[in-house]
């Protein structure tokens, strides 16, 4: 099931007869988890970038055996929220490569990192000058970074483009006078952060350079740090015939455009890592034959794998029956359970005919499927296993859905 350690991991590379026995025996909808694939492609960025602190993203899959396997892989781990410090530290990655970057951070939030601050000397990193204030106010005495908007963007979705939006960060122009303000403070400032946006490609390289660029030269004007963070995820391919991510190409030049400011490069990817190490299995429940298209209803859908309701999000659809290349091919809308319009997987998306009963595979489901999976209309959320079979995550119960609700007296 593992790859070779190639550029990219098509959905075809997967055994389909391996696939449908995960799914025979865990049901579906179901996730399906790589790890040694996570393993090759955290040693490709390592070797891609040697110099560098190299960060997993972890929102793109915060499940504890993806966050074991970076840990043992070298990676450390980049925090959006308390909840995913918690499990970094949980899974046992250690607290000085464990960073904090949130945006406007909750009051709960910082009570919780600030608190997990004083076992493990993990880098908070603040947004703002209010955040600094905030920081000041509980007491954190530990490593801190800021975070600062360069002003440019990039990314695979307008959803996702970061570095431009007003609400990430601190003003480029601003950003210099807030660091000494922190160093009057008596703050351990040791880094900068940036973050372009999600999904980087070639289309968005020259963004992503003079993002670098910036960063590195505020970085050399604020002078002794340990680290400048050029966040944004670097892209993979979701359409077969979309070439890899020539990810050599893109570490060349981000080291070209990060120059030596005297301070340590430090990349931040989340998708790159886990994306093609993931599938998402579902089963045919009901095909209907209309006069536009052919709907094949599945048991999968926008609460199992959002980014095609959400970002008009293109994931590649494979027919798992034994005997799908002998049938005809149809174009299909691909639909979910789920009383919405926008419940669709694929639109207009040619499939050997579909039959009940029959499992499907979807691609690239290793990034952002299960971290965004939600209950909406009363959905348990599906079990996760790895390529081996080994569970990793339960599904969820009906009586999950009403564990945490309390029983009013009437």
């Amino acid at each position: 099931m593992t790859g070779t350690g190639a550029a990219v991991r098509r959905l075809t590379d997967w055994d389909a007869a391996r696939l449908r026995a995960l799914a025979d025996e865990f049901e579906t909808p179901l996730y399906v988890l790589d790890l040694d694939r996570v393993r090759e492609n955290a040693a490709r960025l390592l070797a891609a970038f040697p110099d560098a602190d190299v960060s997993y993203a972890v929102k793109a899959n915060a499940t504890r055996a993806v966050l074991e396997t970076v840990r043992d892989a070298g990676l450390g781990a980049e925090c959006a929220s308390a909840g995913e410090v918690r499990r970094a530290l949980d899974a046992g990655v250690p607290g000085r490569r464990v960073r904090y970057t949130a945006v406007n951070p909750p009051a709960r939030d910082l009570d919780d990192v600030v608190e997990a601050s004083r076992g493990h000397d993990l880098v908070l990193t603040v947004d703002s000058a209010d955040t600094l204030d905030r920081v000041a106010e509980r007491g954190y005495d530990g490593r801190l970074c800021v975070r600062v908007n360069p002003g440019v963007g990039a990314g695979h979705h307008e959803k996702v483009v970061t570095g431009d939006a007003p609400q990430f960060g601190v003003p480029y122009d601003r950003s210099a006078a807030l660091c000494a303000d922190a160093r009057r403070r008596g703050f351990d400032l040791v880094g900068l952060h940036a973050h372009a946006g999600s999904g980087i490609s070639g289309e968005g390289l020259e963004a992503h350079r003079e993002l670098v660029r910036r960063t590195s030269a505020l970085a050399e004007e604020v002078g002794d740090l340990d680290f400048a963070a050029v966040g944004g995820g670097f892209g993979v391919p979701y359409r077969p015939e979309e070439p890899p991510l020539d990810l050599d190409a893109v570490a060349r030049a981000t080291r070209e455009a990060f120059g030596d400011p005297g301070a340590r490069l430090a990349v931040e990817p989340g998708r790159y890592v886990v994306a093609d190490a993931g599938v998402l299995l579902t089963r045919v429940t009901a095909v209907t034959e209309t006069p536009e298209t052919t709907v094949a209803g599945c048991d999968a859908g926008m609460t199992t794998l959002l980014r095609p309701a959400l970002y008009d999000a293109y994931h590649h659809i494979r027919s798992l029956a034994p005997d799908a290349a002998a049938r005809e091919s149809v174009r299909c809308l691909v639909a979910g359970p789920i009383c919405e319009t926008a419940d669709v997987l694929a639109r207009d998306r040619p499939l050997p005919a579909p039959a009940r009963g029959d499992p499907l595979a979807v691609g690239n489901a290793g990034a952002y499927a299960y971290e965004m999976a939600s209950q909406y209309n009363s959905r348990p959320r599906p079990a996760v296993v790895s390529a081996t079979g080994d569970p990793l995550v339960r599904r969820e119960t009906l009586s999950d859905l009403t564990r945490l609700e309390a029983r009013v007296e009437q």
